[in-house]
């Protein structure tokens, strides 16, 4: 049985909350599809306005600008990662799984959901390997940070830093190996589509496999310690 998941982001983020209002939803909503289409650059307001056949003014009622429209998208995929995770992950007692599931859920390997929502999630994860990291560096970045516009991205990375301490509790970079393990993901799903000399990443119909391959090679290498053998689980 499906169910429909709420989530509920840093006020900081929009001058609206956008999932009060059909408005507000359709904003979200073309945004994702207008970004993926076009590219953060070349995505307007006015062109949003267009679209939803509104104006440039009700979507400034809900965002300040464009820049913190992404900030509000990539926070909330940041979210609804943590959701299939924590859904998935609840019955597994072991940690060294735990990072195994994980990891499979961020190379975007196909999983049983019973998680839905009215957002494209399909486009929204495109748009984060594209353009995450335009919300970050940027010169406003450390008052971003201070505003807690990061929060959920740097809480969804503790989490995981913390399994990461359960598997082995002398490992010194817990936290770099989960943002690496974030960062690593995009660079490559990008480089195997665009760039492919620079990965041995292949997109596959079946489920990014060899990403997983790789983020597991990655995170248990660097951690010291054997892959667990979960191919039969589900």
């Amino acid at each position: 049985m499906s169910a429909t998941i709420t989530i509920k982001l840093n006020e900081k983020l929009f001058l609206r909350d956008p999932e009060q209002t059909e408005l507000g939803k359709a904003i979200v909503k073309e945004s994702i599809r207008l970004i993926d289409e076009l590219g953060f650059e070349q995505f307007t307001f006015k062109k949003l306005a267009q679209q939803i056949t509104s104006t440039e003014a009700s979507v400034y009622r809900y965002f300040e600008n464009k820049h913190k429209l992404l900030l509000y998208l990539v926070s909330w995929y940041w979210n609804w990662l943590d959701y299939r995770i924590s859904y998935h992950t609840h019955n597994v007692t072991d940690a060294a799984e735990r990072l195994q599931v994980f990891i499979k859920i961020l190379a975007a390997d196909p999983m049983k959901e019973p998680l839905t929502t009215f957002f494209d999630v399909e486009a929204l994860a495109r748009i984060v390997v594209l353009e995450a990291s335009k919300a970050y560096l940027t010169k406003e970045v450390d008052n971003d940070n201070r505003a807690g516009l990061f929060r959920d991205y740097k809480s969804l990375c503790h989490k995981m830093a913390l399994v990461v301490l359960e598997i082995n509790p002398e490992y010194p970079y817990p936290h770099a190996l989960v943002s690496t393990l974030f960062e690593t993901t995009r660079k490559h799903l990008f480089f195997a589509q665009h760039l492919p000399s620079l990965t041995e990443v292949k997109l596959e119909q079946a489920g990014l496999t060899s990403l997983t391959s790789y983020l597991n090679h990655l995170a248990f290498s660097a951690i010291g310690t054997a892959v667990v053998n979960t191919q039969s689980k589900d």
